[in-house]
């Protein structure tokens, strides 16, 4: 098998609406004037030098934004033009949870499970619900469609419908899930983090919501039909999601044998990792202090909201956003990991800047999908990345993108357009059908 990055291509309404309550850099970063083009450049170079290195990479679509269905099924009337000026002046909230580009975030569209640990031995996915915000659930039933069109062979692919849309099956795809295996293995351990219990009596945080539930995560291996002997259910630490840790991937990144993690991720940490020693060959912890970060250091600059990728030679390369280069603890930490012992050789930084004040980082923007080389070209999908359709991509982002977007613009039918256009063009682009509502 072979990881390829999934990526999730920032969306022409990308905006600054701080819709997420416990995302503090969402809410610190609130009514700014957004940069759509910046955002969805950014994310490309990120694409472009990850694949120039021999890493796999593929796109995932933005959703319809502003989703007017949405809007309708709130009770506005009238023509799509008329029910985005009148949601603009009347319920202007509404209208940016609706124009919310955050399926870009591709981490949370669905967890994964390769073939090599399913009973079936197809490649299991679930969509994420996000039923914790409302502007994130407006995402289940695209991100279902999209992948069913790209993974559409039945005898190698399972998409599942999203968990109920119910607060006890709260769920919010691999942001909170990591897969470790040994490079000689073939199956893996596959390891769910919740943040609350909701049928059972848990600790649970004081602040800010746990959005991924015990439930959830146990539903989910069911469905992908995991041998519960090489699944860990680990809790995130309640302190850690009041400190602005509202998903895993914020305070832990997992791959091969490698875990890197701070000391306060999760309950009863010293159990987890013991779990994870016994159960992965190999295991190699790296465990940051309070004293080297801080936990609301580490959310400030998303040091763990990195990509860890396995290299050919054994070693790992960290991606991290650039905000740890400005951050004199986290650079000096990254450089004693480069120089020491530990399994991360090397580090790279981009600057995600657009999509790091809204709250996400380069492990966000992608989704992990390990997949054959028989499963990959099952897929007839134009959406693994090369030099033609990177350079595809950046065209047609300079072509539809707008460099300005401020709140208000939400507003603006003419964007609705736009947007439309767009994603019309990009869905031809990438060969996938009628994916959208307008498009049907």
């Amino acid at each position: 098998m072979v990881e390829i990055n999934f990526d999730g291509i920032p969306g022409p309404t990308h905006n600054y609406a701080g819709l997420a309550r416990g995302n503090l850099a969402a809410e610190k970063h609130a009514r700014m004037v957004a940069n759509p083009r910046a955002a969805a450049l950014q994310g490309l170079a990120k694409m472009r030098a990850l694949a120039a290195r021999g890493i796999p990479q593929a796109v995932l679509p933005p959703h319809e934004r502003p989703l007017v269905p949405a809007l309708r099924e709130l009770g506005f009337e009238g023509s799509d033009a008329a029910i985005v000026t009148r949601v603009a002046r009347e319920a202007p909230q509404l209208l940016a949870a609706c124009s919310s580009a955050a399926a870009m975030w591709a981490a949370n569209a669905a967890t994964v499970s390769p073939s090599a640990d399913t009973t079936d031995r197809r490649v299991h996915f679930t969509p994420a619900n996000l039923i914790a915000n409302f502007h994130r659930s407006l995402e289940a039933e695209t991100t279902t469609r999209v992948l069913r069109t790209i993974f559409v062979d039945k005898e190698r692919f399972a998409v599942h419908s999203p968990l109920p849309a119910a607060t006890q099956f709260g769920d919010e795809g691999a942001a909170n899930h990591t897969r470790f295996a040994a490079p000689a293995e073939g199956s893996g351990v596959e390891m769910f983090v919740y943040g609350r219990s909701a049928l059972s009596a848990a600790s649970a945080p004081q602040r800010f919501p746990a959005r991924q539930t015990r439930e959830a995560s146990e539903a989910i291996v069911r469905r992908h039909e995991l041998d519960p002997a090489r699944v860990i259910l680990a809790q995130q630490s309640p302190a850690a999601i009041d400190a602005g840790v509202f998903h895993n991937d914020v305070i832990a990144v997992g791959s091969g044998n490698v875990l890197f993690c701070h000391a306060h991720a999760f309950v009863g940490q010293p159990i987890v990792l013991e779990k994870l020693e016994r159960m992965v060959s190999g295991f190699m912890p790296i465990v940051v202090t309070d004293a080297e970060l801080s936990v609301s250091d580490a959310v400030a600059t998303y040091l763990f909201n990195s990509q860890l990728i396995a290299r050919a030679n054994g070693t790992f390369l960290l991606v991290a956003p650039a905000e740890c280069n400005e951050h004199t603890g986290a650079r000096a930490l990254l450089d004693r990991l480069v120089s020491g012992s530990s399994p991360i050789a090397e580090v790279i930084t981009f600057n995600l800047r657009q999509s790091m004040q809204n709250g996400g980082g380069p492990a966000c923007l992608r989704l992990r999908v390990a997949l054959t080389p028989a499963e990959r070209a099952a897929i007839r999908a134009n959406v693994f990345l090369d030099a033609a359709l990177a350079d595809e991509l950046e065209a047609w982002i300079r072509r539809h993108y707008r460099d300005r977007l401020a709140p208000d613009d939400l507003g603006d039918p003419a964007l609705l357009e736009e947007s439309r256009r767009a994603l019309d063009e990009l869905s031809t682009m990438l060969r996938l059908p009628a994916i959208y509502p307008f498009q049907r």
